[in-house]
């Protein structure tokens, strides 16, 4: 998603560029858009370029049908993603702020409003080169939050497709700056002293969220710089010789970056490389290994990985911050939210253990420890608490089960931290006596799809259930051969239902579950292999498997999908979903008929079965 932003930002900024020189308009930038909780104000902040005030006048527009109230802003380009903000109290529904024409360029604002509402409750400012919109009571759930930290070490979100953007140009920090300069430019949070950044035309193929395009070392930290939305994992750590591992996933790194060494002192040094085709990996060679932990800045555009111990945190504000509202959020029963907001933008650290999360918030002084203790007594979060660190911030502390799955998130404008935690599922006895595989043997469930009266999809009087039989046996043959114990759901042309095909797996306890299907289309002319899972812990056998299926198989490769099919929804075991082609295109049903189709695509999902166990070792 933010990739879109991105490019939606800079394919905005063209545009606002060249209406300006054809037109010779004087183009307003909108350059923010933020909620503050603590007053419930929106403000909407612009930089032109003339020596001109800030828009007309407000012109408040209302209608009904829904009930609504809008305004535009003549002459502006908005330079940031649309926004489209819902609120939790009666009165104020959602606020969104977009572009509504580029020829001429003009932003709208629009607030859908409960029925009931008076409009007199809104109150429009203008001050400079802002406009500020006053409300009463209303409580915002901003839902651009960005994804900071994950215990995670692969997730669905990882997949993106190749698409070609225009990318922004940092203005290069000298290197004769100082450690203090460096951090306070990366991580400044007074609006005043952000110089607007260079733009270039740069066409860059990404697959990531992320691009990491400068590293800079002093004596205690690294300090990271690129453009996009950065997310690190679990850090790993390594001996002989030790060291820290930060992977940051959908991350790209610039070529001139990649597997170079920098020193962080005589003993310490750090090294960067593009571990996948979108994650990086930054390798900290130190003998304090537990002391570094992730800094964020308040856009969640720099990252400092830093010797909590040896930091100076004044250097990385130039704004204090105050926590003003708390809210939970209990997303099933298994896992609870807490959201912080805060008057100004946050600069946080973040380190886990085994027994708690320690959130730092350098730049927030205060916060409500009554208010804070009861909003999350009945959760996850009951038995956290907030103490002064040494100096000045907060350090937020939450006890969490060993393995517990934690992730963290930024707000869009800096002024919002959320902490999900996922509790351990609590484990359950079987309620299927399970046949036990013999010691050291894999056992695999092949699952042909379909069959007797369900004859899935049909063209030309041909049958998917013939087909996926065919070459399911096939795949138990092969893999018996190789010292397999295999189970077939069906071995025959019989109707076997969905239940009891999860009943054959559950009783087999098998160390992984594979359905086979072919796909069907009302549009003949699509073709390709796709590969189907549900649960996370599925995700590296679609992986593995579906990159087998691609290589063998010359068809369009349609890539990973998270799908709630039933099967792979209710077995315990890993579980995948393959669709080997398109019974409805003519060409492909031809091939899918056909012996080489199906022994190429039964060795293609033996190989990636094999390579899947291999990497699981």
């Amino acid at each position: 998603m933010k990739r879109l932003f991105i490019l939606f930002l800079f394919i905005i900024t063209a545009l606002s560029t060249f209406c300006s020189e054809v037109f010779a308009e004087d183009i307003f930038k909108i350059t923010s858009a933020n909620f503050d909780t603590s007053n419930s104000i929106i403000v909407i902040s612009a930089q032109d370029n003339t020596e001109t005030q800030i828009m007309q006048e407000v012109k408040p527009v209302t209608l009904e049908n829904p009930k609504r109230v809008y305004f535009d802003i003549d002459s502006s380009v908005l330079t940031i993603p649309k926004q489209d903000w819902k609120f939790n109290s009666p009165g104020i529904k959602e606020v969104k702020i977009s572009q509504f024409s580029t020829n001429p360029n003009v932003v709208r604002v629009v607030m859908y409003l409960d029925d009931d509402y008076n409009t007199a409750n809104i109150k429009f400012l203008k001050i400079k080169n802002n406009i500020i919109l006053k409300f009463k009571n209303c409580v915002c759930q901003n839902p651009y939050f960005q994804n900071t930290y994950r215990d995670e070490h692969e997730s669905s979100g990882d997949f993106y497709e190749y698409m070609t953007i225009y990318t922004p140009v940092r203005k290069t920090i000298t290197e004769s700056g100082s450690i203090v300069e460096q951090l306070q430019q990366a991580f400044n949070t007074t609006l005043q002293q952000v110089t607007e950044p260079e733009v270039e035309k740069m066409e860059l193929k990404l697959n990531t969220k992320y691009y990491i395009d400068k590293v800079t070392t002093k004596s205690n930290a690294i300090l990271i710089n690129g453009f996009g939305s950065l997310t690190v994992e679990k850090p790993m750590i390594l001996s002989n010789p030790s060291r820290i591992v930060f992977d940051m996933s959908n991350t790209l790194v610039a070529q001139n970056l990649r597997n170079k060494e920098f020193k962080i002192n005589e003993t310490e040094s750090v090294k960067i490389g593009q571990f996948s085709v979108n994650k990086a990996r930054i390798v900290v060679t130190t003998p304090n290994v537990e002391k570094y932990i992730p800094v964020y800045s308040n856009d969640n555009q720099s990252l400092l990985i830093a010797d909590m111990s040896r930091l100076e945190p004044k250097s990385l504000y130039s704004a204090s911050a105050n926590m003003v509202t708390y809210n939970l959020e209990q997303i099933d029963n298994q896992t609870d939210a807490m959201t912080l907001t805060f008057n100004q933008p946050v600069v946080h650290g973040f380190d886990k253990n085994n027994n708690a999360i320690d959130v730092y918030l350098y730049n927030v002084s205060r916060y409500n420890q009554e208010t804070f203790k009861s909003t999350f007594e009945n959760s996850l979060f009951s038995k956290a608490a907030v103490s002064l660190m040494s100096g000045n911030g907060l350090k937020l502390t939450i006890p969490v089960d060993a393995s517990s799955m934690v992730n963290t998130y930024l707000g869009a404008d800096g002024k919002a931290l959320k902490i999900t935690v996922k509790a351990p599922k609590k484990q359950v006895a079987p309620k299927i006596p399970v046949i036990k595989t013999p010691a050291g043997v894999k056992s695999v469930v092949i699952d042909a799809g379909h069959g007797g009266t369900d004859c899935g999809a049909i063209r030309n009087g041909i049958n998917e259930k013939d087909i996926t039989l065919d070459v399911s046996k096939r795949v138990e043959s092969m893999l018996k051969k190789q010292g397999y114990h295999v189970t077939m759901t069906r071995t025959n042309d019989i109707f076997v239902s969905l239940e009891d095909r999860v009943n054959i797996s559950e009783s087999v306890a098998p160390d992984i579950f594979v359905s086979i299907h072919v796909n069907s289309s009302t549009k003949p002319e699509i073709t390709g292999v796709e590969t189907h899972y549900y649960h996370q812990e599925s995700m590296s056998l679609a992986q593995t498997v579906h990159a087998s299926i691609a290589s063998f198989i010359k068809s369009n490769n349609r890539g990973l999908f998270k799908s709630k099919f039933y099967v792979i929804n209710h077995t315990t075991s890993p579980a995948i979903l393959i669709e080997i082609g398109f019974i409805s295109n003519d060409n492909e049903r031809a091939q899918l008929v056909s012996d080489k189709r199906k022994e190429d695509t039964a060795k293609a999902i033996v190989e990636g079965i094999n390579n899947y166990f291999k990497q699981s070792k």
